[in-house]
């Protein structure tokens, strides 16, 4: 696929995808959707070099990570179109058999803050900027919201919403928007990496469908709660994993 609206590479078992609209603020476009949808699809399975893809990168620009939905095309159309498609590659960096982060180095805006929201770990660097200004135009971050008050709780993105200002990294970071603030999300990546990549798609696939569906609720969590448990014990390469281990005082990853 030629990607217009993104930069993509894969190996190694990640995909790094980088918004690539900078004259536009990285806004989000139809195009720029299909193409996210597509390589996020691909995300399910293997790369080109056979390795499955557990990690997937997204990021933006220096100064601008996302400033949302391109209101030039919005004010040309007169309509925003469907807004499904938006939220689903959203849902696939929630819930998809992958880990997704996002580095976040400047402005994160409106559907900009939802795919931040919609990844697993979100590393940012000090002048990264995070709000939510539909509210000016008679416009409300439905959509974004979902994911928004998975992270950050619903208050806090009820406050983010009404006051349309941007928050500080350090206040993201201090709400559970940001996981990570740092100085340098590049340097702090590879960091994360040499852990991350210890981990095996399966397990990341099965945890990530479990997690989906946990809300915390002590009654109503425990039968899937025990199914997935019992799950994970019917999997002959984690009883593998551990025989190797009691055997042979070895990780799963160490030859």
């Amino acid at each position: 696929m030629t990607y217009e609206t993104l930069q993509v590479s894969t190996g190694d078992g990640i995909c790094r995808i980088v918004f690539d609209r900078p004259a536009a603020g990285n806004a989000i476009n139809a195009r720029m959707i299909v193409e996210f949808a597509a390589i996020l699809a691909q995300c399910e399975g293997a790369g080109p070099d056979g390795v499955p893809i557990a990690i997937v990168v997204i990021e933006g620009g220096d100064d601008v990570f996302c400033a949302g939905g391109d209101f030039d095309a919005v004010a040309a159309d007169g309509a925003a179109g469907d807004p499904e498609p938006l939220y689903d590659v959203w849902r696939a960096l929630a819930e998809g058999p992958f880990v997704s982060i996002a580095l976040v180095r400047g402005r994160a805006n409106a559907g900009g803050v939802g795919f931040v929201a919609a990844c697993d770990i979100v590393i940012a660097e000090e002048p990264a900027r995070f709000g939510l200004s539909e509210l000016l135009f008679g416009l409300f971050p439905a959509c974004v919201l979902p994911f928004l008050v998975r992270r950050v709780g619903h208050q806090r993105a009820h406050y983010m919403t009404l006051m349309t200002r941007p928050v500080s990294a350090a206040d993201a970071a201090a709400s559970g928007l940001v996981d990570v603030l740092c100085d340098d999300v590049a340097r702090e990546l590879v960091r994360h990496l040499d852990r991350l990549k210890h981990l095996r798609k399966p397990a990341i696939a099965r945890y990530k469908t479990y997690m989906a569906t946990c809300r915390g609720d002590l009654d109503a969590g425990k039968a899937s709660a025990l199914a997935a448990n019992r799950a994970c014990f019917d999997d002959p390469a984690v009883i593998a994993g551990i025989r190797r281990y009691v055997t042979e005082l070895k990780l799963p990853w160490e030859a």
